[in-house]
This record gives C-alpha cells, structure tokens and sequence, in this order.
C-alpha cells in the first residue's frame, strides 16, 4: 500500500468506507481519495487493497479511477486534440476528463484533430496534471550511463526526411534513421529497440534490432523468407536481383540479410531458386 497518495501514477489504496458518491480509499499516512461510483465494482469490499490511477478531476482535488491513461506523469504518449480554448487546448488520453495542454506548453498553436506526442507533467503552480507539447526542458542529455547495444524503450515522435525521431525511456531524443527501419513503423508507436551508437555530442542512434547479433539476425531472417513463402502457396517472383525496396515489403529486410537467408535456405535444401523465382523444395 502506498504511504502517500501520488499524483499521476498507480497507487495501491485501502477502502476505507463507502459515501452516497462512491468509495474513500485511504494510503497509510491517512490520506484519503473518492473512487466514484462509476468505477465500483460488486467485488469490491471494505479493507480491499486495490490499485487506481490518481488524477484531478474539474475542480483540481484529486480523485481516483481504474481506468489507465495512455501515459502516466513522467511518460510520452500519442494524443488527439479534442478542444481548444482561449487559455489552452485539451486532448484525449484516455480517461473521462481531458488532458490539459496550457498555452505556453504548445510549441504551435494546436487546433481539434491534430495528433502529436506530448509529455504526462505536473503545473507546479496549479499541482494538476498537464500535458505538455513543448518538452525540450524535460529531455535529459546525461548519457554517460547508457551502453550501445542497451535494450531500451521508445515511442516514435516524429518523422524527418532522415528517419524518425524518438524519446527513448521518457528521458531522452534520439533518431532512428530511414537504413535502419525494416517494417513498418508509426508515430505515436511504443517498442523495444537498441542504442546503436552514442554520438560525442551526447545524440543517439537508435536500431529496432540488436546491434551485432549476426546469428539472431540471420536466424530471424530465415525465418521471415520462409513464413512468406508458405503464405503465398510456396512460390514468390523473388530472386537475388530484387530490388531492395521489394524485398523490404515482402520480408521487413534488408537486401544484405535476404540474400544470406536465401543462400542458407539454398544450401539447406528448403527452397529451389531458378531466373523466375523462388520455391519451397
């Protein structure tokens, strides 16, 4: 159980006692906070430990929900924009009540059904959450502890003619460049990807594969050669000479990793490649 109520993230809370509006959950300090009706549920009993999202509601005390935002305070997420006032705009994330995106956090002004990622923040004036558009101030450049090749987090931010620009692990920008995407990729998108290369001005490259596993990429590619190949009855106009931009939106590969897989898969007997194609032996 949390000792405090925390602003923006889970918390792990007491029921305390029921209201006319809902349950009061209460931390271990004694602190307490309205669970409304809305997210009660008949399995729910007095001195239940249950975990809830704490948010402010339209006249800034905090309150609880179940429900889960698509970013939590500290975290990136992808929203729409789905109002806009003379102060500010409001954007879904979520949950009932609109996240609020002050003016002097908008790095253009924002209109209704704009997309962009913005930052899960507190207003330190207000104590409510907000979100901000304009983030540069929250980007860390300390990354004397990072590693190549570390596993990291990332969410797509934004595309450029040189690839897409990330935040890695709610900290830090970073790029991942046109050569090194495979599959199809989206802003707004969160996966699992690598440091590849930590540049002397403290940017980073960042590659959706491990940086030097030649066998898990080989195996992988092999892999992905042959799942095609059964799910177009065992035959494909493909030989060494495809073009590369073919290659990667049939396979997700790079020509470099599509003739190795057809050369292994070659020696190994499992596909026959003549000057039309290639089959499944």
């Amino acid at each position: 159980m949390n000792e405090k109520i925390q602003l923006g993230v889970v918390n792990t809370l007491r029921i305390d006692r029921t209201s006319d509006h809902g349950f009061y959950l209460v931390s271990e300090d004694g602190d307490d906070v309205l669970l409304p009706k809305a997210y009660v549920t008949e399995d729910m009993n007095i001195e239940d430990e249950i975990d809830v999202f704490i948010y402010n509601d339209s006249e800034d005390r905090y309150v609880a929900t179940t429900e889960r935002p698509g970013a939590m305070l500290g975290e990136f997420g992808y929203f729409e924009v789905v109002g806009v006032e003379s102060f500010g705009a409001f954007v879904d994330w979520g949950l009932q009540k609109d996240l609020f995106i002050p003016k002097k956090f908008q790095k253009i002004p924002l209109e209704v059904g704009m997309k962009f990622v913005f930052r899960v923040c507190i207003d330190e004036d207000t104590d409510r959450l907000i979100g901000a558009h304009k983030f540069k101030s929250f980007i860390h450049t300390d990354v004397e502890e990072l590693q190549e090749n570390q596993k990291v987090n990332i969410i797509i931010r934004e595309k450029t003619p040189l690839g897409f620009k990330v935040i890695v692990d709610n900290k830090y920008e970073a790029m991942i460049f046109h050569n090194e995407i495979f599959e199809d990729i989206w802003i707004g998108q969160k996966k699992v990807a690598y440091i590849k290369k930590i540049r002397p001005d403290k940017k980073m490259d960042i590659s959706l594969r491990p940086i030097g596993k030649s066998k898990e990429n080989e195996e992988t590619a092999i892999h992905r050669v042959t799942k095609v190949l059964k799910a177009n009855g065992g035959e494909l106009e493909c030989t060494y000479k495809s073009d590369p931009e073919l290659i990667k939106e049939l396979f997700g590969l790079s020509k470099k990793n599509y003739k190795k897989a057809l050369t292994k898969l070659i020696e190994d007997k499992i596909i026959k490649l003549d000057e039309d194609g290639i089959t499944l032996a």
